[in-house]
């Protein structure tokens, strides 16, 4: 089919005969007219055609052609132009010929004519052509992305849908989309967005308005690629124009708006916006339509906005719960079934998702996505698998259903994201006894161990959480922990990290592996007692219930206790009752208990004023917090009255 533009693209005073001939044939009629090329000149291309024989033939023609250009008028333009589009532009060779040949100067210069017929010629075949990589870059080199961006003020409405239309082209390359903003263009396409969308009323000058937000739409989902653009975009009151777009019924239309969306739900701002401004029940609409592409990205939207509760209760409250579980099928679409199965993830946070989840047989279906498939699926798919181990009985389904063993093989991987999920997955299946031996046996708590040597302080952590619950259920921690030689020496070595989180961790490690007497020597051999005397003065509430937690453990060797003393811990540790977080001061009711068996602590503690809000703490509604209290206050009392004898002998001997 020939190429035509919406303006009249030949003179009124052709011949009907003249009309009727190719566009290329009436460009040479034409331009023999007004040219002063020799007829010898003109068959150049051929001879050089046999001297270059790799050349394809496309190439001949497109040389051809931007002669005709350089040197036409503008009705000659025009049909040189027709000519040009009736060749394969999505072939490469076509594209690099135009480039090559100087044809992309000629076309980004025709941008900045008062015609409008030469501006919509160049924006068609500049449409194609920017398909290419190489040629997207030498269009913002050549500086081209502000011709036209000029061009989307033009009150000819094909002419600003061609315009963003290539813009959306260009601007997929990161220098692009700098250039757009710089040069207000992101102000510029979102006020295309700005037309009616009424399916009902629907007129041929309506279709070119949804034409020109459609590509205004998929420009600005190119641009949002970029930080500051997603800022620009709403600051532009882009956000309520895209909320009314995606109401449209149009999918080709839906395509770009919800891509943007998704793209710009990396901000808060717009996750707010998707939230509270209705947008979350056209998403979920969306989502049950029967396209790939639009179900991706209504998927991946709600991947990024489920982190916040409510929206996941939204997510639920319009029965998006289903439509995600029944993507799932689709694993042929591997876009589709990460974004499907991240959007899964994040939702089942909410274990009221997650029971809707099992109705809908979720469970057995990521179990069996845990093989062959692509690292950005398997990172979702294990992360959603670590929620539904929440749930007791699915602790169970996950064992029986295969899931411990491959999630156990994936700890081979290096892909970090992953390794954090599957200890997550594998912390929480741990917390059944009966699954520790099955993950002890398939060598998986060495795997897990061996992961606190990543350089990636999440994995670390995420590892040493994991571990907390093997220690805790496994069968003979004491002969399971010996067995891995370096094990404990990694333990400690950790607990100089500077990283909080690992800290943390280490510390509930050290508490769990503290409780077996064999293990606390060999810990206290390596040096863990001063190590986390360093860590006393944080002001971190968690790191303050773990750390008490582990020195309170660690203080079953008894010369440790004196120890912890001679390291100023004692005194610090009696500033943590000050704090309002009852799990911090029950573990540092239970530390200072055990410290309290040493009478050089008794005094520190004493001249930090311990009694009184030790005695506070006894009329506490937790008994166990009564009984660490009561129980400091009575060794601080015996020591008292046995100095009290003491003074009393020596007065009277």
């Amino acid at each position: 089919m020939k190429a035509e533009f919406s303006a009249s693209s030949s003179p009124g005073h052709m011949s009907s005969q003249r009309t009727k001939t190719s566009a290329g044939a009436v460009v040479e009629e034409q331009f023999s007219e007004s040219s002063s090329e020799t007829e010898e000149e003109e068959e150049q291309p051929e001879r050089r055609s046999e001297t270059n024989p790799d050349l394809p033939s496309e190439y001949w023609q497109i040389q051809k052609l931007v002669k005709y250009l350089k040197a036409a008028d503008q009705t000659v333009t025009v049909l040189v132009l027709c000519a040009m589009m009736e060749l394969d532009l999505t072939k490469e060779s076509c594209q690099l010929a135009i480039q090559d040949l100087g044809g992309l100067e000629v076309l980004l210069n025709l941008l900045d004519t008062n015609d409008i017929r030469c501006k919509i010629g160049s924006l068609k075949i500049l449409t194609k052509i920017s398909q290419n990589v190489h040629l997207r870059q030498t269009i913002v080199h050549m500086r081209g992305l502000q011709r036209m961006v000029n061009n989307l003020d033009s009150p000819v409405k094909e002419l600003q849908a061609l315009a963003a239309e290539t813009i959306a082209n260009v601007a997929k390359d990161r220098r692009a989309r700098r250039t757009v903003r710089h040069h207000g263009g992101i102000r510029k396409l979102v006020k295309l967005l700005d037309c009616f969308h009424d399916s009902a009323d629907l007129r041929a000058n309506m279709e070119k308005d949804l034409e020109v937000a459609r590509c205004g739409a998929s420009a600005l989902w190119s641009c949002s690629k970029s930080s500051n653009n997603k800022e620009a975009i709403r600051k532009a009151g882009g956000i309520p124009l895209l909320g009314r777009l995606l109401r449209s019924p149009q999918e080709n239309m839906l395509i770009p708006v919800v891509g943007t969306l998704q793209e710009c739900a990396s901000q808060e701002s717009y996750r707010v916006a998707i939230q509270t401004e209705g947008m979350m029940e056209d998403l979920v609409k969306n989502l049950r339509r029967d396209n790939d592409e639009l179900q991706m990205l209504c998927a991946s939207a709600i991947f990024k906005c489920a982190e916040d509760k409510r929206t996941r209760d939204l997510v639920r409250s319009y029965k998006g719960l289903q439509p995600l579980v029944s993507l799932l099928a689709k694993a042929d679409n591997k876009q589709l079934l990460a974004a499907a199965t991240g959007a899964i993830w994040k939702c089942s946070f909410s274990m009221e998702n997650v029971a809707i989840f099992q109705e809908s047989k979720a469970l057995q279906t990521l179990i069996g996505l845990l093989t062959d498939q692509p690292e950005d699926v398997l990172v979702n798919v294990v992360g959603a698998l670590g929620q539904f181990a929440q749930k007791p009985a699915n602790k169970t389904a996950i064992c029986n259903g295969g899931g411990i063993k491959a999630l156990i093989n994936l700890l081979n991987g290096t892909n970090q994201a992953l390794l954090v999920n599957v200890t997550k997955a594998v912390g929480a299946c741990a917390t059944e006894k009966d699954n520790v031996a099955i993950i002890d046996q398939l060598d998986g708590v060495r795997l897990v161990w061996s992961l606190l040597k990543n350089p990636s302080t999440e994995v670390q952590s995420s590892a040493a959480w994991a571990l907390c619950p093997c220690i805790e259920n496994a069968k003979d921690a004491r002969e399971m922990v010996l067995f891995l030689i370096g094990g404990l020496e990694l333990i400690v070595h950790l607990l100089k990290s500077t990283n909080n989180e690992v800290q943390t961790s280490i510390c509930a490690v050290v508490a769990k592996l503290a409780k077996d007497k064999e293990i606390l020597g060999v810990l206290t051999d390596r040096g863990v007692v001063p190590l986390l005397a360093e860590l006393i003065n944080t002001t971190d509430n968690r790191l303050r219930c773990y750390l008490a937690e582990a020195i309170g453990h660690c203080c079953m060797w008894s010369s440790n206790r004196a120890s912890f003393g001679e390291y100023g811990a004692v005194g610090p540790l009696v500033r943590y009752l000050e704090s309002k977080d009852t799990s911090v001061l029950m573990s540092t009711a239970m530390a200072l208990y055990q410290l309290s068996k040493e009478p050089s602590n008794i005094i520190t503690m004493h001249e930090e004023g311990v009694v009184q809000q030790l005695i506070h703490l006894t009329g506490s509604d937790d008994s166990k917090l009564q009984e660490f209290a009561a129980g400091c206050l009575r060794n601080i009392r015996l020591l008292a009255l046995a100095n009290q004898r003491t003074a009393c002998s020596n007065e009277n001997p």
